[in-house]
Formats: structure tokens, sequence, C-alpha cells
């Protein structure tokens, strides 16, 4: 998961659902409540932290520290020096993972494929959008955090991606750098509300409406292989902090200018498409 937020375009949510432990994650968070300081007065810290499901938030979130601090050189490398290999891999990986996601759906019906094409189009439109200008009103930001951290936790759409649509990535960025915590504290807290109100609303779904939800997610992953498709052509290039934003639309290989890597991209994209089902298997030993 903390490999897949390097990429962007590529959510770790994706990797949760394909990992199997997609709906434990959206429980744990959802298990995050004022009611647990209570737990833990009553009954101990060992009652608070079981209810908390703290084993398995700090084990995961711990392991997304270790990859992000451990890979983030790779991938920014790959990006830079072989970015058609680097997104065929990931490319295949999603793809399988439409696959993976649409055979947990129980009872295919005409409502179950009109909600997997709707998911579809609206990831395929969101990926498609050209990035904001920057902004620095606190309510906004707010509100850019609270759907950042959904996206995250999403399938299929990357938080960092959602920052820089809504043209408050430059404003977090120069936050951090100048220690800006007014604004650091205002996302921080459209972080929170964002992923515990989200965690509720997805747990709610799974109980009372998993086949509708899977579609919904399926259609997600599927509308977000737009984003990382390898080949593209750039339109045009914009600099956002200090990071370039490149305005591109995607184009067939063979109409690639330059060396459009045809082998190891097919080799690239066959891995990462093995690679689910390596960690479904695993995920189901388990």
């Amino acid at each position: 998961m903390g490999v897949a937020e390097l990429v962007p375009g590529v959510s770790g949510g994706t990797i949760a659902f394909v990992a199997g432990i997609y709906e434990e994650l959206i429980a744990s968070i959802n298990n995050v409540h004022p009611s647990l300081i209570g737990v833990w007065r009553k009954e101990g810290f060992k009652a608070f932290w079981q209810k908390l499901n703290g084993n398995f938030l700090v084990i995961l979130f711990l392991g997304m520290l270790v990859s992000i601090f451990s890979f983030s050189k790779l991938i920014s490398w790959l990006l830079e020096n072989e970015p058609i290999p680097l997104w065929s891999f990931f490319f295949g990986l999603v793809l399988a993972s439409v696959l993976f996601v649409a055979k947990a759906i129980q009872k295919w019906g005409a409502m179950t494929i009109f909600l997997l094409l709707c998911g579809a189009i609206v990831a395929y439109f969101i990926t498609g959008l050209p990035p904001s200008q920057n902004t620095d009103s606190l309510p906004y930001l707010f509100f850019s955090g609270a759907l950042a951290v959904c996206a995250m936790i999403l399938p299929g759409i990357s938080g960092s991606f959602i920052l820089v649509l809504l043209g408050s990535y430059k404003t977090v960025l120069d936050a951090v750098d100048d220690k800006n915590f007014k604004i650091l504290i205002t996302v921080t807290l459209g972080v929170i509300f964002g992923l515990l109100s989200f965690a509720r609303l997805l747990k709610w779904m799974f109980d009372h409406y998993k086949n509708i939800t899977l579609a919904i997610l399926t259609g997600f992953i599927l509308g977000s292989l737009n984003k990382i498709w390898p080949w593209k052509k750039v339109l045009e290039t914009k600099q956002i902090a200090n990071k370039t934003i490149v305005l591109d639309e995607n184009v067939s290989p063979f109409l690639f200018e330059g060396d459009n890597q045809i082998i190891p991209a097919a080799i690239a994209a066959l891995v990462g498409f093995s690679l689910i089902f390596i960690l479904e298997k695993t995920a189901s030993k388990k």
C-alpha cells in the first residue's frame, strides 16, 4: 500500500482489497470512536486495544511508512528514467485487480452492471481533469484533506492526485516547509474527519449493500486505468510547488513518439498482473 501511494494515480486501497484486508481496514478505522475512552477506563488498556484492533492498524501503517521511506527514491528514479515499464507494471496490477474485485460480486444484474459503469465513468472523468490553481482558503483546505484521505482508502484513485486536482497540493507542501501550523492543523482535521466519516459509510455499505458496493469499487478501479496507461503524448506542463504536472493524453504504443519499449512493457505488465493472483493465493491461505 505504501509503494502504491508513492505512484500518482495508484491507490493503496486497491492493494488492500487484493490482499484481502480491505474490509478489516475499514472496520478497524470505524472502531476509532470516543466510546473507546470509556472502554479503557472501565475494562483497561487490553480491552481498549482489542476493540481498536490496534495490532492490525499499527503493523499495517508501520509497513506503509517503512515502504514509503525505503522505496521513495527508487520509485522516483523509475518514474524519471523508466516510466513505461513502471506504468505497465501498475497497469497490469490494476487490470488484474478489476477481475479480482469483480469476482467477489456474488450476484450480477442490470443494477450491478449499471453501477459498475457509473463508477468507471466517474473515475475516468476525475483522472482526466486538469489540476486547479493554488488556493489557501481554510474551509477549502479542510474539504481537500477530507476528500484526499477518502481517495486514499478508495480503490482506484490516489489521495495525492486529488490534492493536485483541487489545487491544494502546493499549499500543503508550502505549509510543511514553512511550518504553517494553522494550515497543517486544518488539513489534518479534514483528514481525520474524512477518514472516520468515510470509513463509517463504507462499512455501512458493505454490511447492507455489499454487491452494489463491490460493483462501484470495481468501476472505480476500471476507470482509473485511464490515468496509468503507459503511453502518453505530452500536451502541456505546469509547475506546481517543486513538482512538474504534465497534461497529456493516452496514445497507442505504435503511435508513441520515441522508444515504445513494447517488450519490457509487456513483461512488466505480466509481472504486475501475476502478482495480484499471487497476493490472492497468499491472502486466502492466511
